[in-house]
């Protein structure tokens, strides 16, 4: 995933913190800055001061900057009107079209020879603007989309109306990125976080973004300005298009505890009360499943079958729907609750990996 965090030059942290947080970012394999040229409370004098002293370190680790801008915004570069190669002279290789720019306009700027990608709201994109695109013969391999951010606490998207809009973009071979808040270092001057989604606004770190990796997002990006040393090393693992779900472990069977660490697949012919895998037949075939817990099974409970099930054994399984005991199904774990909302997720064909508590 192209995961990135976000930088606010005059807003928030010190010139310092922003150095160390590029550093470690850098060493974690984060490629991808956010920055924004149009928020009113910046101490802009401070901006321009650190802007181009961090873009060293930018330039250093070969990171990209993606700058959110919009025509109000230009004065703070003291340009009258867009300019890209002031742009290409700062380092910058993404321009996220906020407002005031139209089909044509994009179009324009996709063909632009100095190399400048860009990037659309996500959030406010619709069918008619990505038609006039086509129409217009934009260049879509220069282009990607990423959401908004929501300072104020209830103004983050729904969920139906967040997975719509990034349906459409994907629909059209558009990548999507999402933001994230971060707790408890969250940006002024609200410091209520800055999530693209409502739910995620006093969500944990993890969940949040394991929750997007699970809706298909193929970019996220931490919107407050000073995540953890574990935060970034977590953003950096993420894996894309998998369900990443963590769960209470029962059995002691040290053998099932190291096979089941490893990426499953969710069957292609989905079943009504069960998740079942694709591969767990398979990688369990070689050793022995005696009957332990063979209780109700409910549901986010993990079940594998045992030596009695004959050919079925080693199937492993996410309870959907409530089952009564049976010998020959082992209960090995159980989804932690407030994680249980993500087997949603896990549709036909599906990667996942369970995460187990110590």
């Amino acid at each position: 995933m192209e995961n990135g965090i976000s930088l606010y030059p005059g807003l928030g942290n010190s010139f310092e913190d922003n150095l160390v947080l590029l550093e470690t970012a850098a060493s974690y394999g984060i490629k991808r800055i956010f920055t924004s040229f149009h928020i009113p409370e910046t101490d802009f004098n401070k901006f321009q001061k650190q802007f181009d002293q961090m873009m060293k370190i930018v330039s250093e680790n070969n990171m990209e900057i993606i700058s959110d801008i919009s025509p109000a915004a230009l004065t703070l570069l003291g340009a009258k009107k867009l300019n890209l190669s002031l742009f290409c002279i700062k380092g910058i290789k993404r321009l996220r079209l906020d407002y005031g720019y139209d089909s044509n306009i994009i179009s324009e700027l996709s063909h632009n020879h100095h190399k400048i990608n860009l990037q659309l709201n996500a959030s406010t994109i619709t069918p008619e603007l990505l038609n006039d695109l086509y129409f217009k013969d934009a260049d879509f391999s220069r282009i990607d989309a990423l959401h908004n951010f929501y300072p104020r606490p209830g103004t983050g998207l729904s969920l139906d109306f967040f997975q719509n809009k990034t349906q459409i973009l994907h629909e059209n071979s558009i990548k999507v990125g999402a933001f994230i808040p971060c707790h408890p270092h969250c940006r002024p001057p609200l410091k209520k976080g800055l999530p693209t989604l409502e739910d995620h606004r006093t969500m944990a770190f993890s969940l949040a973004a394991r929750h997007l990796c699970a809706m298909d997002i193929d970019s996220i990006f931490v919107g407050d300005c000073l995540p953890t040393e574990k935060q970034l090393q977590l953003l950096a693992t993420l894996e894309s298009n998998t369900v990443i779900i963590k769960a209470k472990l029962f059995t002691k069977n040290e053998q099932i505890k190291t096979l089941l660490q490893q990426k499953f697949t969710s069957r292609i012919d989905e079943a009504r009360d069960a998740i079942r895998t694709q591969e767990s037949r398979n990688i369990f075939k070689d050793i022995s499943i005696t009957p332990e817990n063979t209780s109700e099974r409910r549901v986010g409970m993990i079940t594998l079958d045992n030596d009695e099930y004959l050919r079925y054994k080693g199937e492993l399984q996410i309870i959907k729907n409530l089952q009564t005991a049976d010998e020959k199904v082992n209960v090995i774990g159980q989804i932690l609750s407030d994680e249980l909302f993500l087997m949603q997720y896990i549709t036909a064909g599906k990667s996942f990996i369970l995460q187990f508590e110590d």
